[in-house]
C-alpha cells in the first residue's frame, strides 16, 4: 500500500504570501474579539508570527534579491518592517487594558495590508520581480522554512526577543 506524501511548496514567494494570509486571519480575528484575554492571545500570535516572517524575510528572502530587483523597493520594505517592529514590541510590552493597545493593533494591520499589497499585489509587485529575477525560489524556500522552524521552536521554548530594528534608532 502505497503512503502518499504530502507535497511542501518549498517556492519562496508561495510561503511568503501564505504566511501573509495566516496574519490576515489573525487580524480579523482581533477585530471581533470581545474578551481581553482573547485580545491578548491573539495579539501576542500576531507579533510572533510577525517577527518570525519578517525575520526570514531579512536573513533569507530579501538579500537573495538584492542587485536583482527594484533596489527602492528592498529598502521601503526594510524601513516598513522597521515600522511594524517599533509597533509589535510596544504591544507585546503593553496588554489590553493600554488606552491604545487595540488603535497599536489596527494600525500595525494596517501598515501590514500595505507591506502585502507591495510584496504582491501591485502592477510590478516584489514577488513578480523575484519570480522574474535569476533566483533559485525553491532553494531560497527550502532556506527560509528550516529557519522559520528554529524561530517557531524558541518562540515557544521561551519566547523570542523584541524585534531588532534594522534601519532605525530606536
Amino acid at each position: 500500500m502505497e503512503t502518499a506524501m504530502k507535497s511542501i511548496d518549498t517556492d519562496a514567494t508561495h510561503i511568503l504570501a501564505a504566511d501573509h494570509r495566516t496574519v490576515e486571519g489573525l487580524f480579523e480575528e482581533f477585530e471581533k474579539a470581545t474578551s481581553s484575554d482573547r485580545k491578548a492571545k491573539l495579539a501576542a500570535q500576531i507579533c510572533t508570527e510577525l517577527k518570525i516572517h519578517a525575520q526570514i524575510e531579512e536573513e533569507v528572502f530579501y538579500p537573495a534579491l538584492r542587485g536583482k530587483i527594484d533596489d527602492d523597493l528592498l529598502n521601503e520594505a526594510y524601513v516598513e518592517h522597521d515600522g511594524a517592529k517599533v509597533l509589535i514590541n510596544d504591544i507585546e510590552a503593553s496588554g489590553p487594558d493600554d488606552e491604545f493597545f487595540d488603535a497599536k493593533v489596527t494600525v500595525l494591520s494596517e501598515e501590514i495590508k500595505h507591506h502585502v499589497k507591495e510584496e504582491e499585489k501591485q502592477q510590478d509587485n516584489m514577488f513578480q520581480q523575484a519570480r522574474a529575477a535569476d533566483v533559485d525560489l525553491e532553494a531560497l524556500g527550502e532556506q527560509m522554512l528550516a529557519r522559520k522552524e528554529q524561530l517557531k521552536a524558541q518562540a515557544e521554548n521561551g519566547g523570542l526577543p523584541p524585534a531588532e530594528l534594522a534601519t532605525m534608532r530606536a
